[in-house]
């Protein structure tokens, strides 16, 4: 490799040298600033570098937060690009002379297991006419590849436009959090009342805010324990209150349920609700894994499962044929079919281990 001039520090981690320079801005920071935040966030989840190695960086790229969790799991390793040095965990003062080294050009997948895609990582050398294109396979690079149908094909080129407009002002994560956290609540009372398609916009406000917040935490490298806490809490204690309150909102339509069948309703899509999210931790708790990763299957159903995002299009279709009654029932539904698959999905799982079979996501080997 070409020696670089470098830079070396002291960090939480251990030794780092910032290899070459750059003045080209992403995401409204320097490549500095953006390698400062990522190595920070390591030593939050108890990275460290090995005794006699140096973590090497090249300033001239950006790369995907993923190479560097790899590069310290182990020593030796490291990432080129065009033969280049990315980042690598390498032997002290040999900082810019990698001679083994894992190259990205070839297109290799690697398993992320925080978004639970299997991916190449994205990688490339920082100039001004570079940027656009970077920043865009940054952000689309820190969408996960198991989601909801909405999340993954309905607004990724809209969550990214304001992803890249916040970066730009400055706001963090939190900020847009707050935002949607206000529109999520419009929702529900709106909901309540009856005024369903006003409810639909500040829902869909909120539901693109959510994945808005998120990307922007990714991609800035701004990611908190409290940030991470105050948007799952919101996402996971929200969708109850939005199915009660559409439920009430059927009297201004003239088309309230009786009493028996509203509560079976509610019961159905909360009940049914909560075990999901039950049989989902007791997966996770038990394989390690997410149940949506195990199988082509899971994942695939994962588009569509009960969660909020695809009862919404239920509830959405049922509102243009003017029968939102008829909607929250196909929800309760939905609900009840999605809990039954989840507990076929948990109970072979069982079966899957005690015949011998590795309990392993097909990501990791696809």
């Amino acid at each position: 490799m070409t020696s670089l001039s470098s830079q070396h520090l002291s960090t939480p981690i251990g030794p780092v040298a910032l290899l070459g320079a750059c003045d080209t801005r992403i995401w409204g920071m320097s490549t500095a600033e953006r390698y400062r935040r990522m190595i920070k966030e390591a030593a939050g989840r108890g990275d460290r570098l090995a005794d006699g190695h140096v973590l090497a960086i090249s300033l001239e790229h950006v790369f995907d937060p993923l190479l560097l969790r790899e590069a310290l799991k182990t020593p030796g390793t490291a990432f080129t690009l065009d033969g280049e040095l990315l980042v690598g965990q390498v032997r002290a003062g040999d900082e810019d002379r990698i001679v083994d080294a894992i190259e990205l050009s070839d297109g290799r997948l690697i398993y992320n297991p925080q978004l639970r895609k299997l991916e190449t990582p994205f990688a490339q050398r920082l100039t001004r006419q570079s940027r656009p294109a970077i920043e865009r396979r940054s952000y689309f690079g820190a969408y996960k590849g198991v989601t909801d149908l909405l999340t993954k094909y309905l607004w990724p080129e809209l969550a990214f436009v304001l992803t890249r407009g916040a970066a730009r002002i400055g706001m963090t994560p939190n900020m847009v959090t707050a935002i949607g956290a206000l529109c999520c609540v419009a929702a529900t009372l709106l909901f309540a009342q009856g005024l369903y398609w006003t409810g639909f916009l500040a829902g869909f406000i909120f539901m693109v805010l959510d994945t808005v917040d998120g990307k922007l935490a990714r991609c800035t490298i701004t990611s908190s324990k409290w940030g991470d806490f105050f948007d799952h809490g919101i996402d996971l204690v929200h969708p109850p209150f939005w199915w009660y309150a559409w439920g009430i909102g059927l009297s201004a339509w003239g088309l309230a349920l009786d009493a028996d069948s509203f509560w079976l309703v509610m019961a159905v899509i909360l009940g049914g609700y909560v075990l999901q999210r039950v049989i989902e931790g007791i997966f996770m708790r038990a394989f390690g894994m997410h149940i949506h990763v195990w199988r082509r299957f899971d994942t695939w159903f994962r588009l569509i499962t009960a969660r909020r995002n695809p009862n919404m299009v239920i509830l959405f279709v049922a509102l243009l044929f003017g029968r939102p009654d008829t909607g929250l029932i196909a929800v309760a539904w939905w609900t009840a079919i999605s809990l039954l698959v989840h507990g076929v999905q948990l109970v072979q799982a069982y079966i899957a281990r005690a015949q011998g079979e590795p309990i392993r996501s097909w990501l990791e080997t696809a």
